[in-house]
């Protein structure tokens, strides 16, 4: 029986993207929990949109399921030295409503690319845009995927031992800290 309730993001909306696969694997590794899957489809943010219409009902859905989960876990791939362009969108919209779903939230983050860094400069910026949100944000162990292509199986598996130990290492540290309170 799942004891909570875990959100998973990826960064990529590439259904067989890298790090849509690391964020299955991370909900499998943190097991027992129920599960949600953000989607980041979300209008570009637009503060005349906003004035006009208020916040688009997938953006609250989108801060809903963050305030409603005892932890989530990100996993955002890296495009020209920095985060997602829908990672970094998806922040400002929830920034935007009313309450500020991440405070106090346990957060791990995590990331896979195709290059020999592993995602390094994404996570590293992505982790200094979840600041301003009070998070309770992980610091460690730090996962990055390189050569993300290759590190994976034909169910979707990580192949390597020792990212899957880290990943273990890091879920559980995860599942800790939302057992702490």
């Amino acid at each position: 029986m799942a004891r909570h309730h875990l959100l998973v993001i990826s960064g990529s909306l590439r259904k067989e993207a890298t790090n849509r696969k690391l964020m299955h694997e991370a909900a499998r590794h943190f097991d027992p929990a129920r599960l949600t899957v953000a989607d980041l489809r979300l209008p570009l943010y637009d503060g005349d949109l906003e004035e006009a219409e208020g916040i688009p009902p997938e953006v609250q859905t989108l801060a809903d399921q963050i305030a409603a989960a005892d932890a989530v876990a990100i996993s955002c791939p890296e495009y020209n030295k920095g985060p997602s362009g829908v990672m970094k969108n998806a922040l400002d919209w929830v920034s935007r409503t009313e309450s500020n779903p991440w405070a106090g939230k346990p957060v791990a983050v995590m990331s896979a690319a195709g290059g020999r860094a592993g995602g390094e400069r994404s996570q590293m910026i992505l982790r200094s845009l979840l600041v301003p949100f009070q998070s309770r944000l992980l610091s460690g162990p730090e996962l990055h995927v390189a050569d993300s292509r290759t590190q994976f199986d034909d169910r979707g598996r990580l192949t390597s031992d020792r990212y899957t130990k880290t990943l273990v290492t890091l879920m559980d540290k995860l599942r800790a800290e939302v057992e702490r309170g």
